[in-house]
């Protein structure tokens, strides 16, 4: 199942998935990075750099690699970590040593701000997990629009990520 509602008038984009999978194993996707660099970003994009210093207050540096090979950074400090129930984190776009760079680096358009804010919670739902999304921020419009695709993508390949691992 998967849900989004964009709240144009706020700039939060809201997301809800149901996975066939424990909270304890849909958190350890979100947390241990080398698991993270299999399901961010994108449908055809890779995530070769994935660093992550899970302790409220640590910092996280994820860079993501278009088809064409251009490199797309994130970073952010955890606010919130409440295992397999709550991760609090902010966003913005930086370059590879991590420092916080306009959304105009990578060619976005819109009036960004240098630091969204994104909640991810997990709940036992019916043998599975249902995870809810917040990113709060974000530009109305086309920038919405293109961040609920982006998330999507990437949950889907998260959903694939969580049901190869139950198999194995």
């Amino acid at each position: 199942m998967a849900e989004a509602v964009l709240t144009e008038e706020r700039g939060r984009l809201f997301i809800q998935r149901i996975f066939a999978a424990s909270r304890d194993r849909v958190w350890e996707a979100w947390t241990d990075p080398g698991l993270i660099a299999r399901w961010w970003g994108p449908a055809s994009f890779t995530a070769p750099v994935i660093r992550v210093d899970l302790r409220e207050g640590g910092r996280y540096l994820f860079g993501m690699r278009s088809p064409d090979g251009q490199d797309f950074w994130s970073t952010g400090v955890y606010r919130e970590i409440a295992p397999a129930e709550r991760l609090v984190f902010t966003d913005s776009f930086a370059d590879a040593e991590g420092n916080v760079v306009p959304a105009s680096t990578y060619g976005m358009s819109g009036d960004w701000p240098r630091e969204l804010l994104v909640t991810v919670t997990f709940e036992e739902h019916d043998g599975g997990t249902k995870m809810t999304l917040q990113h709060e921020g974000i530009p109305a419009g086309e920038s919405l629009d293109m961040t609920e695709a982006g998330w999507n993508e990437s949950l889907d390949r998260l959903a694939s990520l969580l049901n190869e691992r139950q198999q194995g």
